[in-house]
Formats: C-alpha cells, structure tokens, sequence
C-alpha cells in the first residue's frame, strides 16, 4: 500500500520541487511588482464558477444564519476571471491573482481537482503585447531549458506564434477551419475531404477538438514555445472577436514541452453579446451534461456594462509551471498535499 502524502519519506522525495516551486511564487510576485501590477485576492466561493462548458464545477449549500437572507447554491471557482474583471471595471488595474481553483472529475499526471491559477490582467495591454509579456514572464522564472515527458524546449528561442488556421492548414492536410463557420456538415465534410473522417455524429466542436489533440498539439510547443493563436469564432469563450477577420477570435492558448501551460484573451467588453454567449453555454451545458448548472452571473454583466476597459488577460496553469521549473514528473509532486 503507498504511504501518505505526509509521510516523511514522501515529502522528503517532493521538497525539491516544492522547494522549486516557492522560488517560482517569489520570482513570480517580483516579476509582476517591476511591471507595476498590484497583487489582488477574489472570492473562492461565487454565484458561477465559470464560463467554459466542459468544466465541471463542485457546489455546496450556503446556509445563512439568523434569518439572514435565504439558503442558495454557491460554487467554488473554476477561474478567478469573472470576479478579477469586476476589479478592472471599478479601476483597479493592472492586477494578477495566484489563485486557488477547483475542477470536479479532473486527475492526471497534469491535472488535479484543486490546483493553483496564475491570471493576470493590463488594461490596454494588446494581445500581441500580451504574448511579449508571457514570453518575458517564462523567461524570467525559468531554467533556460525545460523537459517534461522527454521533450525539450529551448525558452531562449523565439516562442513560434501559429494561427489556428495555419496549424490546421499545416497538420491537417490543409483543411481550412475558418471556412467551416461552426456548421459542422461542413466540418465533417472539409475533414473527409482532407483524409479524417468524422466518427459517427461527430458535432462541429467534437471533431474540431479531436483534430486539434490528435494531430496539432502533438507537433506544437516542442522545441520551442509556441501561441496557438486567433482560435475560430464559436471557441471564443470571453475573447471578442478578431477586428480583421471576424471568423476568428483573439484568444490564444500557450504550449510549452508539449504542455498546454495558459490560455488567454483579448477580453470582450460588450455586455450584450457576453450575455448572449453565457446564454449560449449554458444551454451547451445543460444539453451535454444533463445538469441545470448555474445561471448567468448578473453582477458580471452589470460589470461589463458599467465600462470594462479593452483589456488582455491571460491564465496560467501554475503548477504545471512548477512541474517545468522545477523537472517534476507529476503535478501531485509540486503539491504540499494533493486534494483527494
């Protein structure tokens, strides 16, 4: 039987990576400090822990006392980014949060149902700009090379900046996604046609992802960093949409040693179509898991509406930073103690 996370012999083989990954925190707050970022804390538990669709939430029951108003659902968050961007709509920018998320159902060697969030946020920031300052944070706080799973990334190389038209032109036999639209006839066909047929009734977003894990990420981040950029409008999620091609949204999604280390956007301000796209999701959400999961998260809105200015944030999976910075194997060996 194996012995406790706890156990003397246990933590003793985790120290140094842990003791890595404390450097990593500090060399990070320095890092952030210098470029005049203010460091905020947001609440764990939220009316509506996100946005994505395929993220599971974990829920609890909020008991008032006293008569103080009435019992209601709360959730711990999935991301900080919809309490942060309230921040940012009352001024408080440029901030980052190392924040302390949950996902329900996920465990791997890279994932863990409670892990660590590094998001940060500059009103004004472009989103090539965003990119220049995530590639300047790596460098900052990284060994020069990182390994993970036998690949090598040289961070000193300039991180390669590949549109998800052109890894989909490139790595799949030139399928054009923008053309597709969402409409996935058109997908399953335009696929056919490039030699991957759909398998049964494959939907739009299911076969656009089995392309993108089965034959993009695998040719992507290895000798060097690379920004899986302007990702079709109907993956959007809280990014608006690209001025020059509104097919395409201006989110991107970092891959480092083959790992898919952040995920970023040019932030939409537009109250109406963020209420509209939640909307959207919630209903995909509904639809795909059966479960009534939460409404759309009004303060939010009101947020937006009230004046977010243009802003580029991005994600950041910070454990897996530390498994990089540090050479650990698993997330579970940068974790004082793993949940679970």
């Amino acid at each position: 039987m194996d012995k406790p996370h706890w156990h003397p012999e246990r933590l003793a083989a985790r120290l140094p990576f842990l003791d890595a990954r404390a450097r990593l925190t500090a060399a990070t707050r320095a890092f952030f400090a210098a470029r005049g970022y203010r460091e905020v804390e947001t609440p764990c538990l939220v009316p509506a822990p996100g946005a994505e669709v395929h993220i599971r939430a974990f829920a609890t029951r909020f008991e008032p006392h006293l008569g103080a108003g009435s019992p209601r659902t709360l959730w711990l968050r999935t991301s900080p980014e919809l309490a942060i961007k309230r921040l940012l709509a009352g001024g408080a920018g440029p901030v980052f949060e190392l924040a302390r998320v949950w996902r329900n159902g996920e465990v791997s060697a890279r994932h863990a149902p409670e892990f660590t969030m590094l998001e940060w946020y500059r009103p004004g920031l472009t989103f090539d700009g965003l990119m220049d300052e995530a590639e300047a944070y790596l460098r900052a706080v990284c060994p020069p090379v990182v390994e993970h799973g036998g690949i090598r990334t040289d961070l000193r190389l300039p991180f390669e900046r590949l549109s998800m038209a052109e890894a989909f032109r490139r790595h799949c036999n030139g399928l054009d996604i923008l053309a597709t639209g969402g409409d996935a006839h058109a997908l399953r066909e335009a696929a056919a046609a490039a030699g991957f047929p759909p398998r049964g009734e494959e939907g739009w977003e299911d076969l656009f992802f089995r392309l993108l894990l089965e034959r993009i990420e695998p040719a992507i981040g290895r000798e060097r960093a690379t920004f899986l950029t302007h990702w079709p409008a109907p993956q959007a999620a809280l990014a608006r949409r690209d001025p020059a091609d509104p097919r395409a949204a201006l989110r991107f999604e970092l891959f480092v040693a083959g790992i898919e280390l952040a995920n970023a956007f040019d932030e939409l301000t537009d109250a109406a179509e963020q209420r509209e796209r939640f909307r959207e999701a919630n209903e995909a959400r509904r639809r795909i898991t059966g479960e009534r999961g939460w409404e759309v998260d009004e303060d939010f809105i009101a947020a937006l509406a009230h004046g977010l200015p243009p802003t580029a944030g991005i994600a950041l999976g910070f454990d897996r930073l530390a498994m990089l910075a540090s050479g650990a194997p698993r997330i579970e060996d940068v974790l004082w103690l793993p949940s679970g």
